[in-house]
């Protein structure tokens, strides 16, 4: 599987759902299953490394004020809806997380922000398809995440780092 149709699965599912990242995650159960186990298991592979690739202070901190607060679990679900919401949105916030604001214009905390399930799909496809669980992908994540330390509780800090987040979601 390459890159453009990890992207092209990620859109579509997106699109069906209308945005709901709970249906977008049975969508893309629904589609992965569709799939052989090996694509299965690449799409898994993507995922994971884009995963990995935003495990970053910045993007927690962005993270950290659009909900409101963001534990370690919060973040993991924070990511998995990251991805979630495609390529252009991926990469705007990995470029500047502050661009959150212009790149997800409607965010609600109350819907928008978590996508733990996303995070299950290519696990589910797989066992849907084989029976068996996923194999082991060998990555494991940094003990600590990418990037400077940032006081998430200084506003002074926060709002410096992410003024167009600050402005719309700070205290």
């Amino acid at each position: 599987m390459y890159e453009t149709d990890f992207w092209q699965i990620i859109d579509e599912t997106r699109d069906a759902a209308d945005g709901d990242p709970d249906e977008q995650a049975e969508r893309l159960v629904e589609r992965l299953a569709q799939l052989t186990p090996d694509d299965v298991i690449d799409f898994a592979r993507l995922f994971e490394a884009r995963f990995q690739r935003a495990y970053r202070t910045d993007l927690w901190g962005a993270a950290y004020l659009l909900l409101d607060g963001a534990s370690e679990d919060t973040f993991d679900f924070f990511r998995c809806w990251l991805i979630a919401q495609g390529r252009e949105v991926f990469e705007g916030a990995l470029y500047d997380p502050d661009d959150l604001t212009d790149l997800v214009p409607d965010f609600d905390e109350e819907e928008d922000g978590e996508a733990e399930d996303i995070g299950y799909a290519a696990d589910e496809a797989h066992e849907v398809l084989t029976g068996m669980p996923l194999p082991d992908l060998g990555v494991r994540q940094p003990a600590a995440p990418e990037g400077e330390p940032l006081d998430f509780d200084d506003p002074s800090a926060m709002a410096k780092r992410f003024p167009k987040l600050w402005e719309r979601y700070g205290d």
